[in-house]
């Protein structure tokens, strides 16, 4: 072999190895970069709408499922009266929504009982919309924070029932699918899946049944704790008997634990559940985090965020309420995971990431960002 062959097998050789090394540098530099959800440049997405009574002060805290093509949100609307209702919108992207000129759920004053935050001398008439005297988003009653799910034919709501400051329940109705494509809001009667005097929020409802029952995941500390039922009316006589546990993993980001943020999302490698944290002496009131749950059995946590995957940077996060970036829906669409989520107790917006490499980095524990938890 002459030497012209000889280096220019050399050079190939180097060649190769070369690629081969920035192939390397480029995982690593992938698995190092941390878990985001990325937010939308055209953020909020939807936001107070002054010149409709209804939701002139506040529009938050959506549901979202996606069917037939579009992305659907139930979200939660303020007005001057101070009363929640839940506003729907619709959207073929999951950035431009044309909104309802009408509540898609508002079952009327008469389904909560005002009463003032401890403290507060608070007179009654009017009642009114005041972020100073309610605590509760700026509101005083109605329904609240809607998570959206679709079991078989029917698309299923939850949402909190503020009734008075000893008693938030939470609450599940749903209508067919027609009607959900159709913007036909012919809801079934309400069940109160929580005891009536005593404070609740935060409960998630599994968008599959589980061993051909419904789950529905209640509470997350000290352990998650999920409660199934043959049918949804048999909580109607029948509550879930919770806790209202607020810990977490002690000097973590997650040490106050807040509860679940959207329904959880069935993929190949568990349930995976976004939920909210804080640290109780300093940072933000509410970040987002992820865990992976197992299929059969989701009371086992599988692994969980290190870090937020989310937390309040943005103008619209702070704009009344700061700190608070309240996840409670998301979809998948064409392999991305839309997060959609109220900013501040005043606006929506999203933020999203490829899912196949959302759980690629929170299944593999040997990086800085996550880190898998024993079972």
């Amino acid at each position: 072999m002459g030497g012209p062959e000889l280096l220019g097998i050399v050079l190939s050789l180097i060649a190769i190895a070369l690629a081969c090394l920035a192939l390397i540098l480029y995982w690593l530099a992938w698995m190092r970069r941390p878990l985001r959800l990325n937010r939308f440049a055209q953020n909020p997405v939807l936001s107070p709408n002054p010149a409709v009574s209804w939701e002139s002060e506040a529009v938050f805290n959506p549901g979202a499922v996606y069917h037939d093509g579009l992305v659907h949100l139930f979200y939660r609307a303020l007005g001057h009266d101070g009363i929640s209702r839940i506003g729907y919108a619709r959207s073929s992207d999951g950035i431009h929504f044309e909104r309802s000129p009408q509540p898609a759920y508002d079952p009327g004053v008469g389904i909560a009982v005002p009463e003032p935050m401890p403290g507060k001398q608070v007179s009654y008439r009017p009642l009114s919309y005041n972020t100073d005297l309610y605590a509760s988003g700026g509101g005083w009653g109605g329904s609240e924070d809607p998570r959206a799910v679709i079991i078989d034919d029917r698309c299923y709501v939850t949402f909190g029932i503020f009734e008075n400051w000893q008693s938030m329940r939470l609450a599940v109705t749903s209508l067919m699918l027609p009607d959900l494509s159709a913007a036909l809001w012919r809801w079934d009667p309400h069940i109160a899946m929580s005891p009536k005097n005593q404070t609740h929020k935060n409960w998630v409802l599994f968008p599959d049944k589980i061993s051909g029952k419904f789950a529905i995941l209640h509470a997350m500390t000290p352990t998650i704790m999920v409660e199934y039922v043959d049918d949804l009316e048999t909580l109607r006589h029948n509550p879930i008997q919770s806790n209202n546990r607020r810990g977490g993993r002690e000097g973590k980001w997650d040490a106050f634990v807040r509860g679940a943020s959207a329904p959880p999302i069935k993929t190949s490698e568990g349930w995976l559940l976004l939920y909210h944290g804080m640290t109780p002496h300093g940072g933000h009131g509410y970040n987002v985090g992820a865990m992976l749950l197992d299929l059969s059995d989701p009371t086992k946590v599988l692994y969980r965020s290190a870090h937020p995957v989310l937390v309040p940077e943005a103008w619209y996060e702070h704009d009344w309420k700061p700190g608070v970036v309240y996840a409670s829906g998301a979809v998948v669409v064409n392999g991305d995971l839309i997060v959609y989520y109220g900013g501040g107790d005043k606006h929506i917006a999203a933020a999203k990431a490829p899912l196949k490499e959302f759980l690629s980095k929170l299944t593999t524990g040997d990086h800085t960002v996550l880190e898998p938890v024993r079972v």
